[in-house]
């Protein structure tokens, strides 16, 4: 292989379709690295589109999704799950054959269900899901290191073209991500345990706080420990994602929501009647979890007590 050959971008001409937090990040990570050429961005306001631009997040920005999609070798949905079906028709007569589309949604069973139908012949649907993330959102949110050493997770099918998904692979490997393939209602599940039924928690704790904060005045807030201070970290996220993340995966959640509920009834029972053997043996297992996440490498063991302050753009853990 030539010099040439080998510098060249894995993407000629990539379309971001919004160009928030992921988006941002994605080119950053990817224009750092040399894997694509031209970056033609779109976002619904003139304001972000601007903003974008001056970020030098995209070379050129859009005012339609199709516009920015058109002659484009990746096409990346960065939008709202109940955003895609309706941008995937939109962008759907500007595919160039031969394009990838994919996208970085929360729930993947969904994104087949809503953007397949509107792909062309000879364009390939790999949905994707980067788990990285932080509480903000806008293109001043991105930055290039977000994701480093995390899970960006495919859902291709049996159709899927196998040069595709490993170009695919091979941007987010180059952008420092780990890359795994899992089956779409495989990952709507585990993601359910591991993301979304977490942030219901976190957002239905907050808002209990929330309504205790009116009993006790400020007292929540002054006297709040790291763990609430967590929950508010992870309920600041976006409302309209998670909206729409608990919409288009609402099986599994449910289901998970269902097998937490089971717990922590029975974590009731063992706090009322006085149980500390089953306190005990049940906090020991589950201490072991978070033992298997720092092993992965996906946080750190160093403690931080809410004493210092995050640098911004700083990963979630």
């Amino acid at each position: 292989m030539t010099d040439t050959a080998a510098s060249a971008p894995l993407y000629n001409r990539v379309a971001l379709i919004g160009m928030g937090l992921i988006g941002g990040s994605f080119s950053l990570a990817a224009r750092r690295a040399g894997l694509v050429g031209h970056v033609a961005g779109h976002a619904r306001t003139e304001a972000t589109r601007a903003r974008a631009l001056e970020l030098g997040l995209c070379d050129s920005v859009h005012a339609s999704a199709a516009e920015a999609a058109a002659d484009a070798d990746l096409v990346l949905l960065c939008v709202p799950m109940r955003a895609m079906a309706p941008v995937a028709e939109e962008i759907a007569p500007a595919l160039k054959p031969g394009a990838t589309v994919s996208d970085v949604g929360s729930a993947k069973g969904a994104v087949f269900e809503a953007v397949a139908p509107h792909i062309p012949e000879g364009v390939h649907l790999i949905p994707g899901h980067p788990l990285a993330g932080t509480e903000h959102s806008g293109p001043d949110a991105g930055f290039a290191e977000l994701f480093e050493n995390r899970w960006v997770i495919l859902t291709p099918n049996a159709e899927t073209d196998p040069e595709a998904l490993a170009r695919l692979r091979a941007a987010w490997e180059g952008c420092g991500a780990n890359v795994d393939e899992m089956d779409p209602a495989h990952h709507d599940l585990v993601l359910a345990v591991t993301s979304h039924v977490p942030h219901a928690i976190a957002y239905t704790m907050v808002g209990v706080a929330d309504d205790m904060r009116r009993v006790t005045q400020s007292e929540v807030i002054k006297y709040s420990a790291a763990g609430f201070r967590d929950f508010t970290r992870i309920a600041a996220s976006d409302p309209t994602m998670w909206r729409d993340v608990f919409l288009t995966n609402k099986d599994a959640t449910l289901e998970i929501l269902g097998r937490f509920t089971e717990e922590l009834f029975a974590l009731q029972r063992a706090i009322r009647i006085g149980d500390g053997d089953h306190l005990h043996a049940y906090f020991t297992r589950t201490r072991a979890i978070r033992r298997g996440i720092i092993e992965a490498g996906q946080d750190t063991a160093a403690p931080d007590f809410g004493r210092t302050p995050p640098k911004p753009g700083t990963p979630k853990a």
